[in-house]
């Protein structure tokens, strides 16, 4: 740990720090940073949750200080396993980024950069209005590096593309843009009659279903976890009709609401047989 390089990146809430992080780590050849309670190497998340997913401003900057016990030495045990040489951690002023040094263990700054010298006063300026006027904050990852994490935030994705100088290879990066939980916006909500609206459309093009009987919606931290009950017409293959519905609802849900789905379970309740009574209670089941 002792012989870590590291770099400090500093500038005030919401100047543009985590949309440029990726660049200023590739212009000091650093393959690391730290930004808000993940490490990331290179676009990928390798420890760590993001601190943009805590309820109020207060955890934020607490969990992106590294306060609590287990989460300090899980980040520190990363650390060690990766073999860093350097790392960039981003922070609102010097004495965030060398307490998250101090904290995690790592020698003292060695070098420190700030947002001013890499951005304009137009370009702080613009990052300031996205943040005050929108909510919205940057994590210099792809989106579907966090989609799991930030289930049910409003996520798009983010190319940069710049060039670096004649005859230099461009810097191109993607990054995620989120609406946290404590944004300026407030938060939202989804009903649960959104997943049976969703689920009840999808039913209608398939047609091994002739009826949907029940749905049940729990909410998790994972995302919803839904239980579907359907009346099935004979003479279909039960199992593979119930997958493909099964595929067509999870991925409605989740482009439609950007909430992953925890768990969902659809079972063939009843059957429907031509002149003849229901058969109830049938026990194929889709898992």
């Amino acid at each position: 740990m002792k012989e870590i390089k590291v770099y400090s990146f500093v500038g005030p809430s919401g100047t543009g720090k985590s949309y440029r992080a990726q660049m200023v780590a590739n212009k000091y050849k650093i393959k690391y940073l730290i930004d808000d309670g993940i490490l990331v190497k290179e676009n990928n998340i390798i420890a760590g949750s993001s601190a943009k997913k805590a309820p109020t401003k207060i955890e934020t900057v607490k969990k992106a200080l590294f306060i609590n016990n287990k989460q300090r030495e899980e980040m520190v045990k990363a650390i060690k396993k990766n073999k860093i040489d350097s790392i960039l951690i981003l922070g609102t002023s010097d004495k965030m980024v060398d307490e998250i040094a101090q904290n995690l263990e790592l020698p003292k700054i060695s070098k420190r950069i700030y947002i001013t010298d890499v951005a304009s006063e137009q370009e702080i300026e613009s990052a300031r209005k996205m943040r005050t006027t929108e909510g919205k904050h940057v994590i210099p990852v792809p989106t579907f590096e966090i989609k799991k994490q930030f289930s049910g935030y409003l996520l798009d994705p983010l190319q940069i593309f710049r060039s670096t100088g004649i005859g230099e290879d461009p810097y191109i990066s993607e990054k995620s843009i989120i609406r946290p939980t404590f944004s300026y916006m407030g938060n939202y909500t989804i009903s649960d009659n959104v997943f049976k609206q969703i689920i009840e459309y999808k039913a209608k093009k398939i047609e091994a279903v002739e009826e949907i009987l029940k749905i049940t919606i729990t909410k998790t931290d994972d995302g919803p976890s839904i239980y579907v009950e359907v009346k099935v017409k004979y003479g279909f293959n039960i199992i593979g009709e119930l997958k493909k519905f099964k595929e067509l609802c999870i991925k409605e849900i989740e482009k439609q609401t950007t909430m992953n789905v925890a768990n969902m379970r659809i079972i063939a309740k009843k059957i429907s047989l031509m002149d003849l009574p229901d058969i109830e209670d049938l026990t194929n089941s889709i898992d």
